[in-house]
């Protein structure tokens, strides 16, 4: 599938697509639109590179499965919120998130402050998934291999098409542009 082939049709006409022919393909383009969303929300709660990636692919396949069930009108919100909840669900499964919640209930108010810090470092991933959305494709490929998959220049040269100073130029481009978006976006 060509991304640039369907970059001119909107979320809200592929989900239309999708809801009337049923064909997976239209899903399939518009759930690549926000693979990088997906892992940046899971890495942000799972902290931990092989189960944020298990955790895009059963995003997807709930995508696959559930959407028909839903009236979806913001397809990007709507992914966004079943990954949060699914990487949410995985924590308490595994007994972290109750924790974190029992903390919160049973803290004391001097622990305010670190409540606080914990919120605003939540709206500030939040912030830099969407950001790194609206980089290029280039940067993005590349700003995620490097600080997300933690891959190095040589590691991202032989899984991209970019030779080692256009890889590191699309990391110094990418994260330039990326401080201008979240600074942007704060104001």
């Amino acid at each position: 599938m060509n991304k640039k082939k369907h970059a001119h049709i909107s979320d809200a006409e592929l989900l239309n697509r999708f809801n009337a022919s049923r064909d997976n393909e239209w899903l399939g383009i518009l759930m690549e639109r926000y693979t990088m969303l997906l892992l940046g929300v899971s890495m942000k709660y799972l902290k931990n590179e092989e189960e944020a990636k298990d955790a895009v692919q059963q995003v997807f396949l709930k995508a696959i499965s559930e959407l028909h069930k839903y009236k979806v009108e913001y397809f990007k919100s709507w992914i966004y919120m079943v990954a949060k909840n699914h990487c949410l669900m995985k924590l308490r499964d595994k007994g972290k998130y109750q924790v974190e919640i029992n903390e919160h209930i049973m803290s004391a108010p001097s622990d305010a402050d670190e409540k606080n810090k914990a919120i605003e470092k939540d709206k500030k991933l939040d912030s830099l998934a969407q950001a790194l959305l609206q980089l290029n494709r280039e940067q993005q490929l590349c700003v995620t291999l490097f600080y997300l998959e933690k891959k190095t220049y040589q590691e991202i040269t032989e899984q991209t098409e970019f030779d080692l100073m256009q890889v590191k130029s699309h990391i110094q481009n990418g994260k330039r542009n990326l401080k201008i978006i979240m600074e942007r976006d704060e104001n």
